[in-house]
């Protein structure tokens, strides 16, 4: 039965793209602003089979509505699917492949931030004909940006794994997400739902990042996540005096709906009570859990201003010096458990993983480094004395431990004798300094070894005690001529065939960029963007 429900889908999925085909002409005849859904092949590929079944089993329909959510700290996207009972559930979490800024909602033209905060995706924002294989525009900035003075253009999710102010995602991924919201169109949907967060608005990511000057904006788009997480409905949204309004409603005496001005007063609305009960509750609980993390002092998340955007761990483990950046995965998982699992989608060899940037971090004051001081033996701990014409006694001690003692004490232990345990002698570590404070050379931080440090501390894996080592003080005063950068390999990459392997068909089994080192090449994300965003 499962198969007939399947082959029946998968046969409406092929003449619905026929028919969205034929109707995308009709539609660029009659209004030039209009893009069709799917001109070409990559824009007419089906929904692969596995999702179909994915689908059946969660009681969805093909064509039924879709609505997308985006955590860039987790860096997910989810897409969700109305079931035939009404309520969305979630169809299939997507690891986003690169999304470039901070943690924050998007302010200005050129500030590199991925949007945050909800956008509604009509077919008009969908671009088959995208530089970067698919796209559809987040539709950023909408009527809350615009109030609060908000510039920015061309914000979208594509494919290509670059990013500038955008979420990207690799090609094959890409692909499944517009196969999705086409067919959603198809449907009757005239728009589907974008929510764009920072992370996942929970009471532990709540009070990790309780000192961040965004919280104030973040709490009030929580409240539109915390709708939808009771109803699993869609969240109605509406804008006034420059804030977020959700699942607004007329009041039983109104005559007509309210009408919503951002920049104006709010009307007069009242939320449904159930809606409204059921969001009090689960606040009331967030709020509990909330005060007692604070409470028992969770650390809060370090500010990190100078790394630009993030990367989920699936892709990052594949890529040469990968790192996540601002993103983070889940526990107990590591880049090097990753690096051999399947990746999803193909890898372009352009991909440039999130890095420090490098002129925030050298214009960043300088960190409050402790001087190298020897450190002096506590009152209270007693040291066995020695004579003066003697070794002391630290340095005879770890001579013993490390030659094994002298012949006659080593012949004598081998025949059982002399097996007293001679350890009460040795002093511990902290009063067994053999540096003099006069002979310690404390040398300040340069700007060049404070950008160095920056730079290796995203490098995963990197072993700092090396660094140690080698940046200690020598006692020539001729500073190390640095190392030449290695020269970038300037060979173009191969070029990306018009249609992507279905990544719910298997794709991706292998990267293409497996101990290559990252270029950038002639066709890369910064050449080939018309807009700064």
């Amino acid at each position: 039965m499962g198969s007939i429900l399947i082959s029946r889908s998968f046969a409406r999925a092929l003449l619905a793209s026929v028919a969205l085909m034929t109707a995308g002409v009709l539609l660029s005849g009659c209004n030039s602003d209009q893009i069709s859904l799917a001109t070409n092949a990559k824009a007419n590929q089906p929904v692969p089979p596995k999702l179909i079944a994915a689908m059946a089993e969660k009681d969805m329909d093909l064509q039924s509505p879709i609505l997308v959510r985006l955590f860039k700290q987790e860096a997910e996207l989810e897409v969700w699917k109305q079931t035939r009972s009404g309520k969305f559930a979630l169809l299939k979490t997507y690891p986003i492949c690169r999304w470039s800024g901070d943690l924050g909602p998007k302010v200005r033209e050129g500030d590199r931030q991925a949007p945050e905060g909800f956008y509604s995706i009509n077919p008009s924002q969908m671009n088959p004909q995208s530089a970067y294989y698919l796209s559809f525009n987040t539709g950023y900035p909408n009527a809350f940006d615009k109030a609060l003075g908000r510039t920015g253009s061309q914000l979208m999710v594509h494919g290509d794994c670059s990013s500038r102010g955008c979420y990207a995602m690799t090609d094959e991924q890409i692909a499944e997400i517009y196969s999705l919201g086409r067919e959603s169109f198809f449907g009757g949907q005239k728009a589907f739902q974008l929510q764009a967060y920072p992370f996942k608005m929970t009471p532990v990511n709540m009070a990790r990042h309780r000192n961040n000057p965004n919280m104030p904006f973040w709490k009030m788009i929580k409240e539109g996540y915390d709708h939808f997480e009771v109803t699993r409905q869609e969240p109605k949204v509406d804008f006034c005096e420059k804030k977020y309004v959700f699942d607004a409603a007329k009041p039983a005496d109104a005559k007509r709906d309210p009408v919503f001005d951002a920049s104006a007063k709010c009307p007069a609305y009242v939320i449904p009570e159930e809606i409204a009960e059921a969001v009090r509750g689960k606040q009331a609980k967030d709020e509990t859990e909330y005060a007692r993390l604070v409470a028992k002092g969770t650390p809060v998340a370090r500010m990190n201003t100078g790394i630009d955007g993030g990367m989920n761990k699936v892709f990052a483990a594949k890529i040469p010096e990968g790192s996540t950046g601002l993103s983070e995965g889940a526990e107990g998982t590591t880049l090097q458990m990753l690096a051999m699992a399947k990746a999803p989608g193909t890898i372009p060899g352009h991909v440039n993983p999130p890095k420090p940037n490098l002129d925030a971090v050298a214009s960043a004051p300088a960190p409050q480094e402790e001087p190298v001081t020897a450190v002096s033996a506590p009152a209270t701990t007693r040291v066995a004395a020695v004579a003066p014409a003697e070794k002391p006694q630290a340095e005879k001690s770890q001579a013993e431990k490390t030659q094994g003692g002298g012949f006659f004490s080593n012949l004598g232990r081998k025949m059982g004798l002399g097996t007293a345990d001679t350890t009460a002698t040795t002093p511990p570590p902290q009063a067994t300094a053999s540096v003099a404070p006069a002979q310690t050379s404390v040398t300040p931080p340069t700007a060049a070894s404070r950008l160095k440090a920056a730079v290796t501390r995203f490098v995963p894996g990197h072993d700092k005690s090396k660094d140690t080592a080698k940046d200690a003080p020598k006692p020539s005063a001729v500073a190390a001529k640095p190392a030449e950068p290695a020269k970038p390999d300037t060979r173009l990459a191969a070029t990306r065939p018009a249609l992507k392997p279905s990544l719910s068909d298997g794709a991706g089994e292998a990267t293409q960029i497996m101990g290559a080192a990252p270029v950038v090449q002639s066709n890369s994300f910064d050449s080939r963007f018309g807009a700064v965003k």
